[in-house]
């Protein structure tokens, strides 16, 4: 009886944590629902990939596999010391009118500057990528390139999905304010207006719909991956890669994705590719198809024809089983291979690509 009594506290107590705090973000409403079911991307109340996966977990095998995670001591898992990261000069940031270029923060989110314009891609800025800081593991790094509060104006977020480690409640509520407009995949926009963004604010799109914002064009493609940010809302928004073009400029943004064919699709018909920044980490055997193994992430590259690739979605949290510099070295051996042209900045180093170059320092050693 007393067991029974715990468990039933734990339920009440989980169903009062996911129905009061705000990180949990907003519900996709019967009338929503409707309108997203003339998506060929949506099936049975629910968003689908390509392929049939990934597998639907039971409520057991998800605790069994987060109890691995939690539980397995992975060698090198982690850096030994906080990675250093270079510095940004807010003035620096707001003044800048040179070529096209793109600061990493580390994992996938970035600072991407085109034509007089801010852009932030999966501004994930938080300290732990979980939607309570004590129910995640704390970013590789004590500090930011530049606090968020120094952040010039933001002419646009692009969102890939509304995963914890790309989409931050913490991060979205200092940044909102500064910010013009924001690009997300169909449903992704309940938890912004959960959050107090203004729905004409928020621009959704469907895999292979575009949109034009001043001299740019943000254009939704496919990814394979999974959405949810609690037990009951599974797969209840979309995720999805990007593609950004000026006239004069074309780059790839994966989001989070396994290995499939849709990438050949984006690069026939959005390639070739200036700048592609490709999902390279977190991966596990027990879930190959929602996330590249290295190897795939530089063959991706190939397909959608890119001219120059960096590995992304490591170098900040632990998320897998794998040592933390796994990534980058498999990468790194891959493009070795195939002759591909990959760079590995460091977080906060910018990377312009007019004068792409291959960052001559291992950093991670």
């Amino acid at each position: 009886m007393t067991i029974l009594v715990l468990f039933g506290l734990l339920i009440i107590a989980y169903l009062l944590f996911v129905s009061y705090y705000p990180s949990f973000g907003g519900e996709v409403s019967e009338g929503l629902k409707t309108e997203y079911s003339n998506s060929k991307n949506y099936k049975n109340g629910a968003f689908i990939n390509q392929k049939n996966v990934p597998e639907e977990l039971s409520f057991w095998q998800t605790i069994k596999i987060a109890q691995k995670f939690f539980f397995t001591e992975v060698p090198n898992g982690t850096p030994q010391k906080n990675i250093e990261v270079q510095r940004l000069d807010s003035t620096d940031i707001a003044d800048y009118d040179g070529s096209t270029r793109l600061i990493w923060f580390g994992h996938s989110a970035f600072l991407f500057q085109i034509q007089g314009k801010n852009i932030l891609l999966d501004p994930m800025f938080g300290e732990v990528p979980a939607p309570h800081p004590i129910l995640g593991r704390k970013r590789f790094t004590a500090q930011l390139p530049i606090e968020i509060e120094k952040l010039p104006k933001i002419d646009a977020i692009v969102i890939s999905h509304d995963h914890y480690d790309h989409l931050d409640y913490e991060s979205i509520k200092l940044l909102k304010d500064k910010v013009l407009m924001f690009y997300t995949p169909l449903a992704v926009g309940v938890h912004l207006e959960a959050w107090g963004v203004e729905k004409d604010r928020i621009v959704e799109l469907d895999w292979w719909e575009g949109s034009q914002f001043k001299d740019l064009e943000f254009i939704c493609t496919p990814a394979q991956h999974f959405s949810g940010r609690k037990f009951s809302n599974r797969q209840s928004t979309l995720w999805s890669s990007w593609v950004i073009r000026s006239e004069k400029e074309s780059i790839f943004f994966s989001g989070d994705s396994g290995y499939g064919p849709h990438f050949k699709e984006i690069g026939e018909k959005y390639g070739p590719f200036k700048f592609a920044m490709l999902e390279c980490g977190q991966y596990n055997k027990l879930w190959p198809d929602i996330h590249m193994f290295p190897e795939e992430t530089v063959q991706a590259g190939r397909d959608i024809g890119a001219a120059a690739i960096m590995p992304i979605h490591w170098g900040a949290f632990q998320l897998a089983l794998h040592s933390w510099t796994d990534p980058v070295e498999r990468a790194e051996k891959k493009a070795q291979e195939l002759n591909a042209f990959m760079v590995t900045p460091e977080i906060g180093q910018s990377i312009v690509l007019d004068n792409l170059v291959v960052f001559d320092t291992e950093w991670w050693k």
